[in-house]
């Protein structure tokens, strides 16, 4: 799917302009549907579709195919025994067993997983580029309802403190902004960097230094801004190891790097449990993907007050869901539909084989 033109990401791990994409269905013996998304980028987790394709179809849905659905933990431990790695592509079908578990419990699927703690989610949206990019970026945010914002940074701490500069004189003195860089410094960058932006009003500085450099989070944090872990934390041994090494003040989740709904929530109550925000973080997730990120949010009993990153499809040129999230830009509503609460539009449930 091509992102919107206005909307394209220029990070320190590069151009995101497109996704790719795999839809899993699960039909149960009652004939119950549920349904999940790979949201795999290859710069990201190294997952593709084709990749996800082959690994579903060859190893995992000839394992999961005439087992119980219940409990849902026991396929996902299924799927680490047959598959090493590849968490977003387990996610895929983790989500679809959930929603089916959900949908067989007639019950949303934040309720599934212990909640649901709140039934609306503050988000934001990403800005990138230099000059009449970031100028576009901000106007198609802005059409779009968003009023609060992370900038990408990480490619140049002059450059990303101008683009930060730039960005608060497009949002205003009140919009919330972060920044974002993907791990882009070396610890002596980002400390100047962080000195620097804070002039701006910046809220929190994600991802700041290199993913395995937990003691450069830790000296960041000491210069008073918050700061979000998100590359540094993929499973949930990555999360204990931030913890222990009080590394950051935030950490963004996303359901591809924990592994799917159940496990993300797991890990956002441990991270709570031990003082450590939480937020949902995304990697262009699609319709259902933004609905399982809702459902996740939803169902963690704390969530940061940072807003998260479930944009779904207004970050496409087109939507996939037959009915849309319920979201103005600002904040992402819950509904009392059970399981996920969407469905594929009907030319692609006619498409799986």
């Amino acid at each position: 799917m091509p992102v919107h033109p206005g909307l394209v990401v220029r990070g320190a791990r590069g151009t995101h302009d497109r996704s790719d994409f795999l839809l899993v269905r699960v039909v149960t013996s009652d004939d119950v549907v549920g349904y999940g998304e790979v949201s795999a980028t290859p710069l990201w987790s190294g997952e593709d579709g084709a990749s996800a394709n082959h690994f579903v179809r060859s190893v995992l849905a000839p394992a999961l195919v005439g087992r119980p659905l219940m409990p849902v933990g026991a396929l996902e431990t299924l799927m680490d025994r047959l598959l090493a790695g590849n968490p977003f592509t387990k996610a895929g079908i983790s989500t679809a067993l959930w929603d089916a578990y959900a949908r067989t419990l007639d019950v949303p699927l934040a309720v599934a997983l212990g909640g649901a703690y709140r039934d609306r989610v503050p988000i934001k949206l990403s800005l990138s580029g230099d000059g009449a990019d970031l100028d576009q970026a901000h106007r198609t945010a802005r059409d779009l309802g968003f009023r609060a914002f992370k900038v990408k940074v990480g490619l140049g701490v002059d450059a990303d403190v101008a683009r930060v500069a730039r960005a608060r004189e497009l949002a205003g003195p009140d919009a919330f902004l972060g920044v974002d860089a993907n791990g882009g410094w070396s610890r002596g960058e980002a400390v100047r960097a962080v000195r620097e932006i804070t002039d701006y009003g910046v809220r929190f500085v994600e991802q700041p230094v290199a993913p395995t450099d937990l003691a450069g989070l830790r000296v960041l944090r000491d210069l008073g801004l918050p700061v979000v872990a998100d590359e540094a934390v993929f499973g949930l041994s990555d999360l204990v190891a931030l913890v222990r090494a009080e590394a950051a003040d935030c950490v963004s989740l996303y359901i591809g790097k924990g592994g799917g709904p159940g496990r993300a929530v797991a890990m956002g109550q441990l991270a709570a449990a031990f003082g450590v925000g939480v937020l949902i973080g995304s990697n262009g997730e699609f319709g259902i993907g933004a609905a399982a990120q809702l459902h996740i949010a939803c169902a963690l009993p704390s969530l940061s007050d940072f807003p998260s990153d479930i944009i779904g499809a207004h970050y496409y040129a087109e939507d996939i869901l037959a009915r849309p999230l319920d979201s103005d830009g600002t904040t992402v509503r819950l509904g009392p539909e059970p399981g996920l609460g969407v469905v594929p539009r009907p030319d692609l449930v006619d498409a799986f084989r």
